[in-house]
């Protein structure tokens, strides 16, 4: 049999989301050969709100992308939240370390736009190409590239380089392949949306809604999670729920039924109703609070959702993507600056610690919330009851989107970064 053509680069990176994008874009940057590789092909579709926070506009600022509003991003002043009949607007705090304010474009033109500007610093895109698995070596079991299908006639090819990251996703193939599998004790959510044509579309605000029952009248129990109304400024709004433990053991898992019953309670003047949709109610995972670990072995290196790298307070996935592959595209560097192999694994063997160093202790607390606001009776309380108090909802706010200056900051900041250090960075 014959061989199937090959390709080498220094580096292969999986997946062209915002974690395998990023990734790339700072890897070619540093001066390295990267194949980035997408088993679809831009513009594509992605399940999301769309709704950027300060941390995504930081990565994207360093990605050189512009995000003027006429190159088509909608700017966004904060969070408006809205439970137990009263609503609340918190803008995002003035901080050293995080932009004063988020984004919003549409999934199926953000993607292309950071991997298009990762191939303009050099790496090397592949569309239509579905990796299949890992090419180890016999005798030390370490990645060594990828084998893939490529094309509409799926022809195989083989790929390879020393160093791979995967940022293919919760389901992570690759991942899979190398024997990473999916910690069943961390939580994994859910995220459920669709578009609207709507008067709404033009919004200062993104929405937050905190009451989401699984049901219509007074046997309704209130979900762990919220749902949200995301103006598109296109004439669209982007309408979704995101519940933050889908494992409990709920009465209806129908959770795009749910969603169509929560637009129907909503203002008429809205156009929330089913004449209006632009596109159908689509679903995806949220891997959260680091579900797969080691995040580096045997050359392999995990991104975003691979690394299950969504924040378990807000179900944010796109900031800590783009964090992400760039902390592993950094690291990848500084190892290959490395003299001796020794050097070199001691330096990728550090992404773990530089990982849990970041977000370990962050992560703890909010798996201890998402535990915490599955209890319905909690649940209730905290929504009923929670925008009485403007001072500490600012606080929750702070702590819910990771918004804090590391050092010099002022009190919300000092007591916030305290709590992550005390509890376990696991």
């Amino acid at each position: 049999m014959t061989e199937p053509p090959s390709d080498t680069a220094d580096a292969i990176v999986v997946g062209a989301g915002p974690s395998g994008a990023t990734a790339a874009y700072h890897l070619a940057r540093a001066g390295l050969d990267v194949l980035l590789l997408e088993k679809t092909a831009f513009p594509r579709e992605k399940v999301c709100g769309d709704g950027l926070t300060p941390r995504a506009v930081k990565q994207l600022v360093a990605m050189g992308i512009d995000i003027s509003p006429e190159a088509g991003w909608l700017r966004n002043r904060g969070l408006r939240v809205i439970s137990g009949g009263m609503r609340m607007e918190l803008d995002w705090p003035q901080l050293a370390t995080f932009p004063d304010h988020g984004l919003v474009r549409r999934r199926d033109d953000f993607d292309e736009r950071l991997a298009r500007q990762a191939q303009k610093a050099g790496a090397r895109l592949t569309e239509h190409c579905t990796v299949t698995g890992p090419v180890r070596d016999d005798r030390t079991g370490r990645i060594t590239g990828v084998h893939a299908t490529l094309g509409g006639d799926r022809r195989p090819m083989t790929y390879r380089a020393p160093l791979v990251v995967a940022a293919d996703g919760n389901s992570s193939r690759l991942s899979l392949g190398m024997g990473l599998h999916r910690r069943q004790d961390r939580p994994m959510g859910v995220a459920v949306r669709t578009y609207f044509t709507s008067p709404r579309h033009d919004d200062d605000y993104l929405e937050s809604w905190l009451e989401l029952p699984d049901r219509p009248g007074p046997e309704g129990r209130l979900l762990p999670g919220y749902a949200w109304v995301f103006g598109m400024g296109d004439g669209t709004c982007n309408v979704g729920l995101g519940v933050l433990d889908a494992s409990l053991p709920y009465r209806d898992p129908d959770w795009r039924g749910i969603l169509r019953t929560w637009c129907a309670g909503l203002p008429e003047d809205w156009g929330f109703i089913p004449e209006n949709m632009t596109g159908p109610v689509r679903g995806a995972a949220l891997p959260m609070g680091f579900n797969r670990q080691p995040h580096y072995a045997d050359g392999l290196l995990l991104a975003g959702d691979a690394a299950g790298a969504v924040n378990p307070f807000n179900g944010e996935g796109i900031a800590y993507a783009m964090e992400s592959g760039r902390t592993a595209a950094e690291v990848i560097a500084q190892a290959r600056a490395r003299r001796t192999a020794e050097g070199r694994e001691a330096a990728l063997r550090h992404y773990p610690r530089v990982m849990k160093d970041v977000y370990g202790g962050y992560y703890t607390l909010g798996r201890a919330f998402v535990k915490l606001i599955g209890r319905p009776r909690l649940m209730r309380l905290a929504t009923e009851r929670g925008l009485s108090h403007p001072q500490l909802m600012k606080i929750a706010f702070r702590l819910v989107n990771n918004l804090t200056d590391p050092t010099g900051g002022d009190a919300v900041d000092r007591v916030l970064n305290g709590l992550t250090k005390l509890v376990p960075r696991a």
